[in-house]
């Protein structure tokens, strides 16, 4: 029953649906300008429970309304915006531990007043690394997989050409390999696998079914075998027949198939689709494409063994609007490996096929808060509006003397002229959303929470006339006496993990067996995570 169906009158009930959770609400409207509404609902908590949790909330508004049929109209209002964040995150506390949580969505953000938002981050533009300007190469050649293996940064990529001319494939398509000690300087090893044009002084890794989009991985499930330590994904078409087929190698460069039947049937696949083993469901995971009402989608579909998967399951974004999307590049976050982060291509055919980069985070690999702003837009800095001509790569790359820096990729000038290019990006570690504050200030507490550690450590830029403090209260919002604002020591700099401290001195261990929520008020200061040690 959704809220336009309420009927007028006193202890108003019904069921509302929201993200696939059932609320039971009640409506009392009584004759003074208050609304009470008591909601209850039971669902499972993955977020930092693995038991199912009841919970209740009791609110009260305040309207300016004497008749009915506007507190109907603010009802409604209501549980359209408020109730999927009460739903998401229950009544309980949270139980952080001493885990990073990154300040991308809205999980620590109990509330928010002032001059302080959330704001998504653009990466900073660097230098080419690359360019496709090999015969086997050219300019389509796509989907690029990168990760680091030991002392050597590795990458994988389709060659292929698109005669403007002729207006069609000047060559086959092939999957290609380089490999990097710093993540900027590139060279293409000359493997001698397989011929093109008469001659194997390439560096062709792969060769036949699958060369559309391969997208390897390393495979980090503890029970692999050595000789498939390496695994990859790709569509079979036009080789062979639809779907998925996975293939499996000892060292990253020698591959076989491990099936000639496809795994997974149920979807598009034209895309970068790919897999990974999911430490914390243990389990591989596989995001591919698909079409769902006309929009081009993304799916997950999960495995134990990487043989055996399941039916292939939509992601699910919010409120956010329908969009095509192309690329995932989805991947559990290394420094807080319970998140999922994506850079997922919004694909918009109606501007000549132009593409842009967004960035996605979840907290189950299903339902993702997504955010609407490019995170490389087409003036970044070059050659990035034309068809299909910015694309996020598959990488999130630590090169050596940047570790308070992430390293992603993008292309650039694709389908036209002999080439193409990857042009590098850099981010500020866990810096892809922020909770910025401007000159007048602003506030936000934290839900209720327990912890582990003496010490709370925040990743924030704070500048030289700016203020972050914190206080840390108990579950009513009264401040704990040693830990108030005023006893709260201004928290200034540049600093990936900086101790906040207070005059007390004192370590906060002894916090450690209550429930708190920190009260964080910020002018002229910008803080995207924090973690307790």
């Amino acid at each position: 029953m959704g809220p336009t169906t309420l009927q007028a009158g006193l202890g108003t009930a019904g069921v509302w649906s929201v993200t696939d959770i059932p609320i039971r609400y009640l409506l009392f409207t009584p004759p003074d300008q208050y609304l009470r509404l008591v909601v209850t609902t039971h669902k499972e908590c993955p977020v930092h429970t693995n038991n199912s949790v009841l919970v209740h909330f009791i609110i009260e508004l305040r309207v300016w309304a004497t008749d009915v049929t506007q507190k109907k109209g603010l009802l409604a209002l209501f549980l359209m915006n408020a109730l999927p964040t009460l739903a998401l995150y229950g009544g309980d506390p949270i139980h952080l531990g001493s885990q990073r949580e990154l300040f991308a969505d809205r999980f620590l953000i109990d509330s928010l007043s002032g001059d302080v938002e959330q704001k998504v981050k653009r990466p900073h533009p660097e230098e080419v690394i690359f360019r496709t300007d090999r015969p086997w190469e050219g300019n389509t050649s796509a989907y690029y997989t990168l990760f680091q293996d030991g002392s050597v940064f590795r990458m994988y990529y389709r060659g292929s050409h698109f005669d403007t001319n002729k207006q069609k494939p000047a060559h086959r398509e092939v999957t290609c390999y380089a490999e990097s000690k710093d993540g900027i300087h590139w060279v293409r090893p000359n493997l001698g696998m397989y011929s093109f044009e008469g001659s194997r002084n390439n560096n062709i890794v792969w060769d036949g079914t699958g060369t559309h989009c391969f997208a390897p991985f390393l495979d980090t499930n503890p029970r692999c075998p050595k000789n498939a330590r390496y695994k990859a994904i790709s569509r079979g078409r036009p080789q062979a027949p639809r779907g998925l087929y996975q293939y499996q190698s000892p060292d990253g460069i020698r591959w076989t198939h491990i099936s000639d039947k496809p795994i997974i049937t149920q979807g598009a696949f034209d895309s970068q689709n790919i897999a990974f083993w999911d430490s914390r469901q243990e389990e591989y995971v596989c995001y591919s494409r698909s079409f769902k009402d006309g929009f081009r989608t993304i799916q997950r579909a999960t495995s134990k063994d990487f043989i055996q998967w399941t039916a292939p399951v939509a992601l699910k974004y919010g409120s956010a609007p329908r969009q095509h999307l192309y690329t995932n590049a989805i991947r559990q976050y290394d420094r807080a490996p319970h998140l999922y982060i994506g850079f997922p291509t919004r694909y918009l055919p109606e501007e000549k096929n132009r593409v842009e980069p967004l960035f996605m985070i979840s907290r189950d690999g299903l339902n993702f808060l997504r955010f609407n702003t490019p995170v490389i837009p087409e003036d970044a800095p070059a050659d990035r509006g034309g068809n299909r001509s910015n694309y996020m790569t598959r990488g999130l790359l630590t090169l050596p003397d940047k570790p308070d820096e992430y390293s992603v990729y993008a292309t650039e000038a694709y389908y036209t002229g002999s080439d193409s290019r990857v042009r590098r990006f850099s981010y500020r570690v866990d810096g892809f959303v922020s909770l910025i504050s401007g000159s007048r200030g602003g506030e936000f507490t934290t839900p209720a929470l327990t912890f582990n550690g003496g010490q709370l450590l925040l990743n924030h830029i704070t500048s030289q006339n700016g203020d972050l403090r914190v206080e840390i209260q108990d579950p009513k919002g009264n401040a704990i006496e040693g830990w108030t604002l005023m006893d709260c020591d201004n928290t200034q700099g540049n600093h990936i993990e900086q101790p906040v401290t207070w005059r007390n001195g004192k370590t906060l261990r002894r916090l450690n067996t209550q429930t708190i929520r920190l009260r964080f008020v910020m002018q002229n200061a910008e803080l995207f995570a924090m973690r307790f040690q």
